[in-house]
């Protein structure tokens, strides 16, 4: 007669996998650290040898520093504008001056242009009825424009704005037009077939579709919204960044024209941080990049 015998199962412990992700992420992340480094190294030593060829250039006579200025008399120029303010006023006003019309004229345009180009992606007669007007429209030369807010508005920042708006409007425009056109047709078909509203279709799916097309534009029209302000301001103004490089020019400071770029260069690359935040925010539901993509 045989003892029954009691069997035993032995469970294995499960492999670690949650420390191989987690080592796997934390290389990941270490190997994006170093190429940000390196992409931070590789821009100071970009902007070193510039600046450095450019004074070296100056001092050994081969560059004309009366037309083309030097870096050690821009960076002079702007520590006095600081301290004691620039011909026109502080440079504080100045920049600001131009910020708000930029600024206004960025909002007024973006808003203006993904409106219109809303409306128009999704309405087929309306976009060939006003399709030859934009373009017409498109093509008039902006400094033309520029005189012409300046005579209608005065040397205020009316005209400024009024020229800006003008700089982002088609920008914005032809990006929401087309991200709407992009949408997906299977996509609105579905929703139709579930019984969405036009308005619901726009919002729900054609709009997230042309987020990417739109927010790629923003980033591109606040430069064109620093160059209308500008270009405006140069055309005829009482104060503003145009109206200091304008005043530069006259007297001939090559190093009062290179600082107030420098300033403006300053202001566009905050703007894009914002710009770049305001993006990251919105489509976070994006799948991040790895380093190599």
């Amino acid at each position: 007669m045989s003892t029954p015998v009691a069997s035993l199962s032995v469970q294995s412990p499960a492999p670690p996998k949650a420390q191989g992700g987690t080592l796997k992420l934390h290389s990941l992340a270490e190997r994006q650290r170093r190429r940000q480094r390196l992409v931070l190294a590789l821009r100071l030593a970009v902007l070193i040898v510039m600046l450095g060829g450019w004074e070296l250039g100056v001092r050994a006579g081969a560059i004309d520093p009366f037309f083309f200025g030097q870096p050690s008399g821009i960076a002079a120029k702007l520590v006095e504008w600081i301290r004691d303010g620039t011909s026109i006023g502080p440079l504080w006003f100045q920049v600001w001056v131009t910020i708000y019309e930029a600024g206004a004229g960025f909002l007024i345009g973006s808003v203006l242009g993904i409106l219109c180009g809303v409306v128009l992606g999704r309405n087929a007669l309306l976009a060939d009825v006003f399709s030859i007007y934009i373009k017409i429209a498109n093509s008039i030369p902006r400094v033309v424009l520029g005189s012409i807010f300046i005579v209608a508005l005065g040397l205020g920042a009316a005209s400024k704005i009024a020229l800006a708006v003008v700089m982002v409007f088609f920008v914005v425009f032809a990006n929401a037009f087309q991200g709407v056109r992009e949408a997906d047709k299977n996509l609105i078909a579905n929703a139709r077939i579930l019984g969405a509203s036009r308005w619901a279709i726009t919002r729900s799916v054609v709009m997230p579709s042309a987020l990417s097309w739109i927010l790629a534009s923003l980033h591109v029209s606040f430069g064109f919204a620093l160059v209308g302000a500008i270009v405006g301001e140069f055309l005829g103004a009482r104060q503003g960044m145009g109206m200091l490089i304008a005043t530069a020019q006259g007297s001939f400071d090559a190093n009062g024209v290179f600082t107030a770029m420098i300033v403006i260069a300053v202001v566009a690359l905050i703007a894009e941080g914002v710009l770049t935040l305001i993006e990251e925010r919105l489509m976070s539901w994006r799948p991040e990049k790895t380093a190599g993509d």
